[in-house]
């Protein structure tokens, strides 16, 4: 195993390290078959215009044809952009606002809320000491957020967070991440209606499993690199969660691994670009895609993006609706809760694009040696 040098002590400094040109620490530094690709084309995905649906109009002709688009593209590579969204302008400009207050702060006072191992929330400088090679050169700050708690008890998750462990001086962060959390909550909901839809089946069912969701807010923050071309800011993975709502600012980074080449999704003004999860492709017994992707880096300019990942209720057993499995055959995917899967890629492995097989087939082995043992007593 790698050593990480002082890193582990330091922290990651973008700025520290930019100062010292090409001499990007090794552990920053990606194999050459994960290195970025050169002159990468764009990916076309759907661009689906959602305000009608939103709106609860009746428009049957412009539902079915964007049922039809979307449905396409998930059972290729998952992904899709949504526009007149309902989102106003001035949710994302706080939120980046409050952004660029959190990830200019001196390195120390971020390491005040350093996400601790297996946690959900906090800080995270690039994975340092959670990973010995093969860093990601971006930082982040997650939440959780429950929607189960704001509806029974009307607790606010992100906020209480923000406020217990950065204290009430950062109210306005608070007021922020928690209000983007829950349009992007609502949002979701929506989303998964939308999907009910494209595959045919009652478009409450998706709806109706994640309204008690506990998921995630992530903020990421991309620094310059003087070598772009020897790092990644987030490395090749699928999404173990359900569904990704990503605003990306217009820089650009986002790649997707479709037909054994990389593609880029360039960012587009006023929308968001909608992935498929894991969680979500074992929900609909694969026929939906979760899709490995990627985000680079720029030589010159910093990258924001935030996250919205849609994630069930920790314990709520997922398994596809009947409906799928008697159009769809046999099943691809065990029974698991999202605690469980959960556990497994912030404990036990390192999301990629194996991460939903490797967690089945773990699953599986383990139910044969429990069947052996009750045979056995």
């Amino acid at each position: 195993m790698k050593s990480i040098s002082n890193l582990s002590h330091i922290g990651f400094d973008a700025k520290l390290i930019n100062q010292q040109p090409n001499n990007i620490p090794i552990e920053f530094i990606w194999p050459d078959k994960e290195k970025p690709s050169i002159d990468v084309k764009e990916l076309h995905v759907p661009i689906i215009d959602i305000s009608s649906f939103l709106s609860g109009q009746d428009n049957q002709i412009l539902e079915s044809q964007a049922s039809r688009l979307v449905s396409e593209a998930a059972k290729i590579h998952g992904f899709f952009i949504v526009t007149n969204h309902g989102i106003h302008e001035g949710i994302l400009s706080r939120a980046y606002k409050c952004m660029d207050m959190f990830f200019n702060l001196p390195a120390s006072e971020k390491q005040k809320v350093k996400r601790e191992w297996g946690e959900i929330s906090g800080y995270s400088d690039s994975f340092v000491g959670r990973f010995y090679s093969e860093l990601p050169w971006k930082e982040t700050l997650s939440f959780r957020f429950s929607a189960e708690e704001k509806l029974k008890n009307g607790t606010e998750t992100v906020k209480d967070y923000i406020s217990r462990s950065m204290g009430d001086l950062n109210q306005e962060l608070g007021s922020v991440f928690q209000e983007y959390a829950e349009v992007m909550n609502t949002l979701s909901l929506k989303i998964m209606e939308f999907l009910g839809i494209s595959l045919g089946i009652d478009r409450r069912y998706f709806r109706e499993f994640y309204e008690d969701n506990d998921s995630i807010l992530r903020l990421n923050y991309y620094p310059p690199c003087k070598q772009p071309n020897l790092t990644l800011g987030t490395g090749p993975h699928n999404d173990p969660t359900s569904l990704t709502i990503l605003d990306q600012d217009q820089v650009g980074g986002l790649q997707v691994f479709v037909e054994n080449q990389w593609r880029s999704i360039a960012p587009k003004p006023r929308s968001f670009v909608i992935n498929i999860g894991d969680t979500f492709m074992a929900l609909t017994n694969g026929i939906y895609k979760s899709c490995l992707h990627r985000a680079v880096v720029n030589s010159e300019r910093e990258r924001k993006s935030i996250a919205f990942f849609l994630c069930p209720e920790k314990d709520k057993v997922v398994k596809p609706p009947k409906k799928l499995l008697e159009a769809f055959g046999q099943r691809v995917y065990p029974n698991f809760t999202w605690s469980m899967f959960l556990e497994f890629t912030q404990k036990q492995y390192r999301s990629d694009k194996n991460t939903l097989q490797e967690f089945s087939d773990r699953l599986k082995s383990n139910q044969v040696v429990s069947n052996k043992l009750v045979e056995q007593s």
